[in-house]
């Protein structure tokens, strides 16, 4: 489990086949206390510890995630959003996400608001439906709060802090990123189908009809 506030950013060393998924090595940049078997979100995405080379760490990407992630097209050189996972002594400063991206988005719209910068994305269709006014996403596994909705479009407002520590300051309209929805929001919106689905003839629905 995660919070959505990116630790540092760290970058993709070497990128090795898997069978059918990959390895990447990554570079933490300054030292990082990391062990074996540790889950560790990159760009939104948990992936587990499999080995240490020096300062660096490798892990290993399923063919699963490739597909449902960015991690398809990265390249050895990149820049990742980097965040270990949360200990049940630390703050909550974001909001709960669990490293399971629900889609991928594309960046419609980058304005610069004097030091600010407001982003617009679109997201598919599967997500799109969870998003709220207000509510919380993770974009690239950073926790932004959604200022407006216009379709499956949202937008968020970056402070400068984030842009300094995350990698959406480098970003550019049209490129992609990882998409995890609050996970609150897809319980109850499982939760109110599993009760749609649920109904039929009952006690209230009898009453109301007059029986």
């Amino acid at each position: 489990m995660f919070t959505g506030i990116i630790e540092r950013i760290a970058k993709i060393v070497r990128i090795q086949p898997l069978g059918k998924g990959k390895k990447f090595l990554i570079d933490p940049g300054a030292k990082l206390e990391v062990s074996l078997g540790e889950s560790i979100a990159l760009d939104g995405a948990c992936f587990t510890v499999v080995s240490l080379e020096g300062n660096n760490f490798w892990v290993e990407v399923s063919s699963e995630s490739l597909s449902r992630t960015s991690f398809d097209k990265i390249q050895a050189g990149d820049q990742v959003n980097l965040e270990r996972s949360l200990r049940l002594t630390d703050r909550l400063g974001g909001h709960i996400v669990l490293g399971h991206i629900d889609g991928i988005g594309a960046i419609k719209r980058i304005e610069q608001r004097g030091e600010f910068m407001e982003i617009e994305i679109e997201a598919p269709r599967e997500v799109a439906g969870f998003l709220v006014e207000k509510g919380s996403i993770a974009v690239d596994g950073i926790s932004l709060t959604i200022n407006a909705l216009s379709g499956q479009n949202f937008s968020a407002m970056l402070i400068p802090e984030t842009l300094k520590r995350t990698t959406l300051a480098g970003k550019k309209t049209g490129e992609r990123v990882n998409l995890e929805a609050d996970i609150i929001g897809k319980y109850v919106a499982r939760l109110l189908k599993k009760d749609k689905e649920a109904k039929g003839l009952t006690l209230e629905k009898l009453i109301e009809e007059g029986y």
